[in-house]
């Protein structure tokens, strides 16, 4: 018999979404069934994004804040937890952060359910550094251009955005996912969230990925 492709629930499931007019509405349908045993979160892996790991080579915490965009099951939270970040880390989908919460229950990480389209006021400005890794190109476009200008506003004055996603050039192509053109890899910049660092790199399994890192200048600039 057959194994069906890992990310067979995952395309059933947002094209009923996009059909619907609900573009983010599949993500808790498909972390409920995976839940019950009837579906699989393609994402669901053990171990943290591997560009993270290895952007933060040598760098520590130090009881400095971060915030998880997105945040799944937790892998790359419980690791910026673990070089002492004080992590909080958020998803849309409730079944998600419960599931997150269970797995990882003896975490120093707050986990919560948050929508990245309609942010919590207390997370503007607030953390010192922010990873969104795969969350904006799981989007189609609308509402992904509203994703992408939801998160710089999350970084604090000095702080670090660190943006991973796979590498497009087409616009709008098919998906998801919905690889990140250059554009729209820009488009994380503001006049104070400015690209430092841009590296396209391709994966182990031959994947091209942009793994960019911007910096937020140290004085707000808005009232």
């Amino acid at each position: 018999m057959s194994v069906p492709p890992r990310d067979a629930d995952a395309n059933r499931l947002s094209a009923e979404s996009y059909a619907r007019g609900e573009p983010v509405a599949w993500f808790e349908t498909l972390y409920a069934e995976a839940a019950e045993g009837r579906a699989i979160v393609p994402w669901d892996r053990r171990t943290p994004n591997p560009q993270l790991v290895e952007w933060a080579d040598g760098r520590t915490g130090g009881g400095r804040t971060a915030l998880v965009v997105g945040c799944g099951f937790g892998r790359d939270s419980e690791f910026l937890g673990s070089l002492g970040f004080r992590t909080t880390a958020f998803d849309l989908s409730e079944t998600a952060i419960e599931t997150a919460k269970r797995r990882h229950a003896a975490t120093t990480v707050r986990y919560e359910v948050a929508d990245l389209l309609d942010l919590p006021a207390r997370y503007r400005a607030a953390f010192d550094l922010v990873v969104e890794s795969y969350t904006v190109q799981s989007m189609p476009d609308p509402p992904r251009a509203t994703a992408i200008a939801a998160v710089p506003t999350t970084v604090a004055p000095g702080g670090t955005l660190l943006v991973l996603a796979a590498a497009g050039d087409v616009e709008d192509p098919p998906g998801p996912p919905f690889p990140l053109t250059r554009r729209e890899i820009d488009a994380f910049a503001t006049d104070e969230v400015r690209l430092s660092e841009l590296e396209a790199l391709v994966d182990e399994v031959g994947v091209r990925r942009w793994r960019a890192r911007f910096t937020r200048t140290l004085t707000p600039q808005w009232s």
